[in-house]
């Protein structure tokens, strides 16, 4: 029998599901990483009049949020996934074209379903960016119906 990750009489019975169902419990400290070398697609896109040809933030992003997933990966049941909830995000040295970046998500908080994480990313030189995150564990399927809601009503 697998043991609770929270108390479930505070939670809904969708949420309780979700926690549940997890293959494991989550526990602080548990880390996640991405690795990537900067390539054309991810340079910012105003690298004219002298300014560097350098990685973009919403890439960066992009690679921590992705660590954070790699974290969780392991932990899910099939039908689970995760989506983030919450990004907030120091982006400050810039990394040029071909540097390899690292990136690295370890979990500080667990609250049910809500995963809180505290990440950063380096190059070969130094720290690029530190911050935190929050992934949401969630049923896909039940994600894709209310998607697909939505889309019913955008071709309405």
């Amino acid at each position: 029998m697998r043991r609770r990750l929270f108390d479930k009489s505070s939670v809904d019975k969708d949420v309780l599901k979700v926690a549940i169902d997890m293959q494991g419990v989550v526990k602080i400290g548990t880390v996640g990483e991405e690795r990537f070398v900067v390539s054309e697609q991810h340079l910012i896109d105003f690298a004219h009049n002298g300014m560097p040809r350098i990685l973009c933030t919403p890439w960066l992003i992009w690679f921590l949020e992705h660590a954070a997933r790699n974290a969780m990966l392991p932990l899910l049941e099939p039908g689970e996934s995760t989506v983030g909830v919450v990004v907030n995000v120091e982006h400050i040295a810039a990394t040029p074209l071909g540097a390899q970046v690292i990136c690295c998500a370890r979990v500080i908080y667990v609250d049910g379903p809500l995963i809180s994480f505290q990440f950063e990313a380096h190059d070969k030189h130094e720290q690029i960016a530190r911050g935190t995150h929050k992934l949401r564990v969630i049923q896909a399927a039940r994600l894709a119906k209310k998607v697909a809601g939505k889309l019913r009503q955008y071709k309405s």
